[in-house]
């Protein structure tokens, strides 16, 4: 038996067109049977439209009609959307011979972090082996391979086909394997696993689809971030792969990658022309630009420089270094008059002494100007702030916040370093950018600062940043207390600012811009703090 492993890259509710993809994927693998990943018809996570009918009457008729497209194509196994008896069902449907041969229910709905499934799905029973050309298959749904029960209740089945929805984060490659060891060890057989690619709004689906055998060893590896199609054949129990597994790239270039492909897919599939940023002379502006650059090309990237009184010459020449660095070409519009005429006005107005009013009048120009220029040429606007600046407020909402995505949301500063001197030293795979360096050594070496008054570094209002992550780290992904978090060895004093600055920031995060999750606690759907709270850990008074 001929096994094509299909990891596509659908478009949210373009159910006509996933089916194409799916259509013409199967009729020119050659195998035996076909498999997609999880939802693949409607594209996942579909959230609340699962709760439409028409939608639900739209995907099973869509359904219907590739089976019957692929009456004389190979057998295929796809995920959709079904209804029965008013219930949504999440769903593999087995397609052979002109009709829908099996149709099985998602058995584990998960309910944690970004997965809503309880609360649109109806979830079906455990999973029972079934015949296919005379092999018996256990078929698994994304979380039903993390469950033992299913497959202690598939045990004794010749393979395990396993389709995935599941979406990156950092070292969760190796999670995948260790889990799919576990379900191999259970049942006894080998796993065929099939993941999406893709992005969908803030989540990316890596791919890296496998195969292990029924020793838990690897005998196929696909690439991540692109679609592909690779073919194992199964026989006398034993699998043998058609193709060469890609080879594994590093954590940084994966992370790296995923951010590439999360902006391009929202770019694309929202079909905005291209993105526009400003271009500061700062170092996650220019990460921004870098992997703008790569996921999209130089000609649908526009950069701006808006500088202001405290613009410093080096920023100036970084910035235009930079630029000319990615091939991008970046135009200069002072904020200095706008500022002034700001100023002016409000002067009757602002009786206290100059503070941070100022600076934050600075940056919302800044932002009024892209979002103008955004609304004149079609544009998207990408900001450019990082995770460590919004876990703390170090971010001026309405202002360096402006944006309609954020592709370093969820990426640490400690860590826009690291992918920048390593986007330096490499140009990824499928990345658009030029070869070589894309970012003068001094923009990665510099202190960091804002520019919004004289001699201002971000030092001044954070710990360093290499103190600071670790904290927000533990703060954040690992849900330490303060008093945990001092125990580790950090500042007591330190520990409860950065704690009273994480917690008095909330209603900033929930007004930014969507942007690429690549942690476990990434500030949307992973971690939902409510604006108002007064159990504040450690938050000073």
């Amino acid at each position: 038996m001929k096994i094509a492993l299909a990891q596509l890259n659908p478009i949210m509710g373009d159910l006509e067109g996933n089916a194409q993809r799916i259509r013409n994927t199967a009729l020119s693998s050659g195998a035996d049977i076909v498999v997609f990943s999880e939802m693949t018809i409607t594209g996942y996570p579909p959230e609340d439209m699962v709760l439409k009918p028409l939608f639900q009457k739209e995907s099973m008729r869509i359904a219907r009609q590739l089976a019957e497209d692929l009456a004389d194509g190979p057998a295929v196994l796809v995920g959709a959307l079904w209804e029965e008896e008013g219930k949504p069902l999440n769903v593999a449907l087995l397609m052979e011979g002109g009709e829908i041969r099996t149709m099985q229910r998602k058995y584990d709905l998960p309910n944690y972090g970004v997965f809503d499934e309880k609360r649109v799905f109806a979830a079906g029973g455990l999973p029972q082996p079934l015949e296919f050309h005379g092999h018996k298959i256990g078929l698994m749904i994304c979380e039903d391979m993390w469950n033992i029960k299913t497959a202690e209740a598939l045990k004794g089945v010749d393979i395990l086909l396993s389709m995935h929805a599941s979406p990156f984060e950092i070292g969760k490659r190796d999670l995948r394997r260790k889990r799919a060891r576990q379900a191999v060890e259970r049942a006894g057989a080998p796993i065929v696993y099939v993941n999406q690619i893709g992005g969908q709004d803030d989540l990316v689906f890596d791919g890296g689809s496998f195969v292990l055998d029924k020793d838990g060893n690897e005998v196929l590896a696909m690439v991540e971030c692109a679609e592909a199609v690779s073919c194992v054949v199964f026989e006398n129990g034993q699998l043998q792969a058609e193709d060469v597994s890609s080879p594994r790239c590093s954590e940084l270039e994966s992370t790296y990658r995923v951010l590439m492909c999360g902006l391009r897919d929202y770019v694309e599939k929202n079909n905005f022309p291209g993105v526009i940023l400003g271009l500061s002379g700062g170092i996650d502006s220019a990460l921004s630009a870098a992997i703008a650059v790569d996921a999209l090309g130089e000609e649908r990237v526009r950069a701006y420089m808006l500088p202001s009184h405290y613009t410093s010459e080096e920023s100036l020449q970084d910035a235009n270094i930079c630029a000319k660095m990615l091939g991008i070409r970046l135009d200069t519009i002072p904020i200095v008059g706008a500022y002034k005429v700001l100023e002016d006005a409000l002067a009757n107005h602002f009786r206290k002494s100059r503070d941070i009013t100022e600076e934050n009048m600075q940056s919302r120009l800044r932002g009024l100007i892209l979002m103008a220029l955004s609304n004149k040429h079609g544009f998207m606007v990408l900001t450019t702030g990082n995770k460590s600046e919004y876990a703390t407020g170090y971010a001026t909402l309405y202002g360096d916040m402006c944006g309609g995505y954020n592709v370093l949301k969820d990426v640490y500063k400690t860590l826009v370093f690291q992918l920048s001197k390593w986007r330096n030293r490499h140009r990824p795979l499928g990345g658009l950018g030029p070869k070589g360096k894309v970012m003068p050594q001094n923009v990665i070496i510099k202190a960091p600062t804002a520019e919004l008054r004289e001699n201002q570094k971000d030092e001044d209002a954070l710990p360093p940043y290499e103190v600071l992550d670790p904290i927000l780290h533990m703060l954040i992904e690992e849900d330490m207390s303060v008093e945990s978090v001092v125990k580790e060895g950090f500042d007591a004093e330190m520990v409860h600012r950065v704690v009273t600055m994480l917690y008095r920031s909330e209603y900033k995060r929930q007004q930014s811009a969507p942007g690429v999750k690549i942690s476990p606690k990434y500030f949307g759907r992973d971690r939902r703090y409510p604006m108002t709270n007064h159990f504040l850990d450690g938050v000073e008074s």
